[in-house]
């Protein structure tokens, strides 16, 4: 059963604005959430006073000083003055929690047509500030001091992913493909904040240029800090704008005990709940999907999704890599995009950003990124260790 058969209407994409990623020292949170609104409204074909209410994510966290940016998209024009405006925070899935609530206000019939925004500034602030400010979105380390910040956390799931499954000893190298594989795909992202290929040999190894931050991930295993936003016109109709419309066919959501003592380090359940949810609501299974945008915020996070989506068991997540699934020529492509290892990681924005490059990609509008004929995409979005998760089924109209 699809979400249309379940609630009797569809929810379309049917237009979409995204930025660079990046330092964007020329721009503001103001001017990044005006530029990706403005295009959105433009490429669905709409004029702003069709616009029935505005969803912005955002994380801040005390990054910027400003922390109340709902009415910044009404900027765009005086036409979109007393639209209802709402700001949604649920740490890195921020941007896929506003879509989703975007989507509720559909389905609830209190809109036909939403605008879902997500905007982040990051680049500005010092690494304490920053630091201090993703780990406010863990229960254990939130104000407290760290020289390793998120990075520590995400590293301590890999100690304890290889005490598990990695007899071997060859975790490094497999986080050292996917890293090399999404900066591979990120050289054809012109949204990127980093487009280079740096081949698994470097991404493999220690070096002046790619530090251990915190043992075992390296700095390649890592997404940079980032500005940027992203934007989707959500309506229950097509819009007659410049793109085919993008169906959402489900969703999931599910959330995971804060404290750490209460999850296991490597299961992420919630994860696997979220992707369940989502899958079951569109009334398909992992082998109906043509590509995957995955919240890669860490390599070892990457290489969980394989597991938490069901494309391999536990532990065997580096099977996905070996039989080349999850690579652009694959039965899966995970990351296209470059993901957040290579096209950034501006917190709020992420998951409105993923949600656009999968709807590029279903109306082949996805330039140098572009799969032959996709028809349907999963986005997975995530806040904190595997504690609040998002899943998105799209599919081509």
């Amino acid at each position: 059963m699809s979400l249309k058969e379940q609630f009797g209407k569809d929810i379309l994409i049917t237009g979409w604005g995204h930025s660079k990623f990046g330092k964007l020292t020329d721009e503001t949170l103001e001017s990044l959430i005006v530029q990706v609104a403005t295009d959105a409204i433009n490429t669905a074909g709409i004029e702003p006073g069709q616009v029935d209410e505005v969803y912005v994510g955002q994380f801040n966290s005390g990054m910027m000083p400003l922390a109340f940016p709902s009415s910044l998209a009404l900027q765009v024009s005086p036409d979109l003055a007393n639209v209802p405006a709402t700001r949604v925070e649920n740490a890195c899935a921020s941007g896929s929690a506003a879509f989703q609530q975007g989507t509720k206000s559909l389905l609830a019939g209190t809109a036909r047509t939403v605008l879902v925004i997500g905007a982040e500034k990051m680049t500005h602030a010092g690494a304490d500030v920053v630091g201090a400010g993703l780990l406010g979105a863990d229960y254990d380390m939130a104000g407290k001091s760290s020289t390793t910040g998120f990075t520590g956390l995400f590293a301590d799931v890999a100690k304890h992913y290889a005490k598990r499954y990695d007899a071997d000893g060859k975790l490094g190298d497999v986080l050292g493909t996917i890293a090399a594989k999404n900066h591979r795909n990120g050289v054809d992202n012109p949204y990127a904040q980093l487009r280079k290929d740096l081949g698994e040999e470097f991404c493999r190894t220690v070096s002046d240029k790619n530090p251990m931050v915190a043992d075992p991930l390296r700095r390649t295993d890592c997404s940079p800090v980032s500005d940027g936003a992203a934007a989707v016109v959500l309506s229950t109709s097509p819009t007659g704008g410049t793109a085919a419309p993008v169906r959402l066919a489900g969703f999931g959501q599910a959330n995971d005990f804060f404290p750490a003592s209460r999850r296991d380090p490597v299961a992420f359940e919630a994860t696997r709940v979220s992707w369940q949810r989502a899958l079951a609501m569109a009334g398909v299974g992992i082998a109906d999907l043509d590509l995957a945008e995955v919240h890669d915020c860490f390599t070892i996070a990457e290489l969980l999704m394989y597991e938490a989506m069901g494309l391999t068991e536990p532990g065997q997540g580096a099977l996905a890599l070996e039989e080349g699934w999850v690579f652009k020529d694959g039965k899966l492509p995970v990351n296209l995009s470059g993901g957040l290892k290579s096209k950034g990681h501006p917190v709020g924005a992420t998951g409105v950003s993923q949600h656009v490059l999968a709807a590029m990609q279903l109306t082949g509008t996805a330039g140098d990124m572009q799969l032959a004929n996709p028809r349907r995409a999963a986005v997975q979005n995530m806040g904190g260790v595997g504690i609040a998760n998002y899943v998105s089924i799209l599919e081509a109209v």
